[in-house]
């Protein structure tokens, strides 16, 4: 009897240890100046930044994670919530030898809301600016892992190579109905390991 209660207790110990499964979110690709009227019914948003340098290795000149937040107004279809918004910054950023890249931004997040973006196929929950706004690499995924949000780029985001000048990622962001405050995004470099940068989240 003895044998058995200490089984079950080793096998919910083990089931209690194992990793969370990651479950896709849905990603939607839309607009800029529409998707602001998401938040506001002058469809215009007026945002804090937070900038958070990035140390890539051998990687020379000003290198950034932009992420911002803004209050959605009332009568909206975010009405209540606040937006976010982010951005890897390389424009200026000059590589080395290998040239090292991002490749992935990690967050723990609190609940995202799933809202119907405007030129999206439906409700969804992150949306990425690929008209109207600066970026040229967009997001191939985005999976959450209890508190743990991955975003994963279509391709790595570089700096230049040599003279020549850096990627900037599209502005991709989500809705959520927690404030936001100062958090720790980790970036990921495309030849492994990767960087802590200061951002702005929603609390969890």
């Amino acid at each position: 009897m003895s044998v058995r209660r200490f089984f079950g207790l080793s096998l919910a110990l083990a089931l209690s240890a194992s990793p969370a499964v990651a479950d896709p979110l849905t990603i939607t690709e839309v607009a800029a100046p529409a998707i602001n009227c998401v938040f506001d019914t002058s469809c215009k948003i007026m945002v804090t930044d937070t900038i958070g340098p990035i140390a890539i290795p051998a990687v020379h000149g000003p290198a950034a994670l932009q992420s911002r937040s803004f209050v959605a107004a009332p009568g909206t279809p975010a009405a209540g919530m606040t937006g976010y918004l982010f951005r890897i910054d390389l424009a200026q950023a000059r590589g080395g030898t290998p040239n090292v890249c991002i490749a992935r931004l990690k967050f723990d997040l609190g609940p995202l809301a799933k809202l119907p973006y405007p030129g999206g196929t439906g409700p969804a929950d992150v949306f990425v600016i690929t008209t109207g706004a600066i970026g040229t690499v967009g997001l191939a995924s985005a999976d959450r892992a209890g508190a743990a949000v991955t975003f994963a780029f279509r391709q790595p985001v570089c700096p230049g190579p040599g003279a020549n000048p850096g990627q900037s990622s599209y502005f991709f962001g989500f809705a959520a109905a927690r404030p936001p405050q100062p958090a720790t995004a980790r970036l990921e470099f495309d030849i492994g390991d990767g960087v802590d940068v200061p951002a702005r989240a929603p609390a969890r």
